[in-house]
C-alpha cells in the first residue's frame, strides 16, 4: 500500500469531525442543563436562614393575620363570633299565614355520586348526620306535622320510613341506611313518582311538600318527567331542593313549576354551613299561596292518657301496651301523640303541640341592639343573669359595642346568646312572660 493511501485512510474525513463537533457540543450543553437542575434544586432546599428549608421556623397560616390598630386578636375574635351570632338571631319576623300542619317527603341521593369527598367523611355520611339533626329540628319546630324518608339508589326509589308523627322511626331508618354504600344512579322521576303516592291520601288542610337532596349532575328517569312535573303541580304538591353538586337544569324547572315560578327553592350548597343553613330553612313552614289556599276551622281532637292494669292492643301498631290515649270521637287507642286516628282519620294532638306550632304565625320581633355608652341601667342580662362582656378598643379604649340587645315590648336587655337562644328555641321572650296581667 502507497504511502498516499495510508495517509488517506488515517485522516478522518469532514463529515466525521463535524458528527464529532456536535455530540462534543451536544454533551457541553447537557452538562449545563444538569448543573443549572442542581443548582436549582439545591436553591429550593435553602431556607430563610441559609440552610436548609425543614431547618427552618414553622410558619403557620395563622400567624400571618393582621390585627387592625382599633385592638388585639381577642377583641377581633370576639367581634366576629357577636357578629356571627347577629346574623343567626335575626329572622323574617313579617307575620304571614302559613301552613303549620305540614307532610314533607324527605328524599335522599344515594348513587355513587354520594361517594365524593368533598364533604368530609363523604356526601352520604354527611347527609345522613344533617337528616338526622334535620329531623329532630323539624318536629321540634313542627310537633303537629308528619314526615316519610324516600331514598334514589340504583335507578330506583327505595321507601325508607313511613309517613308518620313520630321523628323516632325518622331516625332509627336513617341510621339503618348510613351503612348501606350508594351505588348506581339515581332516578328523580321515580322518586317524585313515589313521594307522590304517599301524599296522595293527605288531608287538603295539610301542606304537601317535598324535600330533595340531590347530588348528581343526572337523572336516569324511565319516562317523561315533565309529565310527573306537571301531576305535582296539579295536586298541589310544593318542591324544594339542595343540591350538592352543580345546578342541574330540570331542578331548577322542577322547583319554578311547583312554586309559581319561584326559583328561590332551588339551592347549591358552598360548604358544611351552608348546608346546615338549608336544611334549617326548610324547617320554617312556607307561606300559604294561591296553590295551597288556608282552611278556617280544622278538626282535631285532644285525647287524655289513660292508665290500664291490663294491657290492650293499640290501633296504631297492633300491639298490646298498657294505657295510652282513646280517641274522642271513635275511641280508639293510640300509643303516642301527635298522630292521626288509624280508625276515624282524626288529627289527635295535645294543646302544647298546638301551642309550640303558634310562633310561625306570629314570630317573636327581633331585638334591637342597643348604642355603646359611658353607663347602663343594668350590668347583668335579664335572662341568664350573666355580666355584659366589655369589648373595648386598646388604642382609644372606647367601648366597640354595648353587647346588650333590648326587646322593645318590655325594655329589657339580652346578651347575644340569650338573644339567639329566644329567637331560635324559646320563640317567646321572658321579660314579656313575666310581665303581670291583669285579669
Amino acid at each position: 500500500m502507497s504511502s498516499d493511501e495510508d495517509e488517506v485512510v488515517r485522516k478522518p474525513r469532514n463529515d466525521d469531525m463535524r458528527k464529532r463537533a456536535l455530540r462534543n457540543g451536544n454533551a457541553g450543553k447537557k452538562k449545563k442543563v444538569v448543573k443549572k437542575k442542581k443548582k436549582l434544586a439545591n436553591e429550593n432546599l435553602q431556607g430563610a436562614s441559609g440552610g436548609y428549608a425543614w431547618e427552618d421556623e414553622i410558619k403557620r397560616s395563622w400567624d400571618l393575620v393582621a390585627v387592625e390598630d382599633e385592638g388585639d386578636m381577642a377583641t377581633l375574635v370576639a367581634s366576629i363570633v357577636e357578629a356571627r351570632k347577629k346574623r343567626a338571631a335575626k329572622s323574617d319576623v313579617t307575620p304571614y299565614q302559613r301552613g303549620i300542619i305540614r307532610t314533607l317527603i324527605l328524599t335522599i341521593d344515594s348513587s355513587e355520586a354520594m361517594l365524593e369527598k368533598d364533604l368530609r367523611p363523604n356526601r352520604h355520611a354527611m347527609i345522613i348526620q344533617q337528616a338526622i339533626d334535620f329531623v329532630h329540628e323539624f318536629f321540634d319546630q313542627n310537633p303537629i306535622s308528619q314526615m316519610g324518608i324516600v331514598t334514589m339508589r340504583n335507578g330506583l326509589a327505595q321507601l325508607v320510613s313511613q309517613v308518620s308523627g313520630n321523628p323516632q322511626d325518622h331516625i332509627d331508618a336513617l341510621k339503618s341506611i348510613r351503612k348501606q354504600e350508594p351505588k348506581g344512579n339515581p332516578s328523580l322521576q321515580n322518586a317524585l313518582e313515589m313521594a307522590r303516592g304517599l301524599l296522595l291520601p293527605v288531608p287538603a288542610h295539610c301542606t304537601r311538600e317535598v324535600l330533595i337532596v340531590f347530588g348528581s349532575l343526572s337523572s336516569n328517569d324511565p319516562g317523561d318527567i315533565h309529565q310527573t312535573i306537571a301531576s305535582l303541580v296539579q295536586e298541589q304538591i310544593r318542591v324544594k331542593v339542595l343540591g350538592l353538586s352543580a345546578e342541574v337544569a330540570i331542578c331548577k324547572e322542577l322547583c319554578k313549576q311547583t312554586n309559581m315560578g319561584d326559583t328561590s327553592f332551588y339551592q347549591v350548597l358552598l360548604d358544611e354551613t351552608h348546608l346546615k343553613k338549608l336544611f334549617d330553612e326548610a324547617v320554617t313552614p312556607l307561606p300559604v299561596n294561591k296553590i295551597n289556599r288556608g282552611f278556617t276551622l280544622v278538626k282535631m281532637g285532644f285525647p287524655t292518657r289513660i292508665f290500664e292494669e291490663q294491657p290492650t292492643f293499640c290501633a296504631c301498631h297492633a300491639k298490646l301496651i298498657y294505657g295510652g290515649y282513646f280517641c274522642p270521637n271513635c275511641n280508639s287507642k293510640v300509643c303516642s301523640l301527635p298522630t292521626v286516628c288509624p280508625c276515624c282519620d282524626l288529627m289527635l294532638i295535645l294543646s302544647t303541640h298546638l301551642a309550640r306550632s303558634f310562633h310561625h304565625l306570629m314570630p317573636l320581633k327581633t331585638f334591637v341592639e342597643v348604642p355603646a355608652a359611658e353607663s347602663f341601667p343594668t350590668e347583668n342580662c335579664y335572662s341568664c343573669q350573666m355580666k355584659f362582656p366589655i369589648i373595648k378598643s386598646q388604642k382609644s379604649n372606647q367601648m366597640l359595642t354595648s353587647s346588650r340587645y333590648r326587646c322593645e315590648e318590655c325594655k329589657n336587655d339580652y346578651c347575644i346568646d340569650c338573644d339567639v337562644f329566644i329567637h331560635e328555641s324559646l320563640h317567646t321572650c321572658p321579660g314579656c312572660e313575666s310581665k303581670a296581667t291583669i285579669i
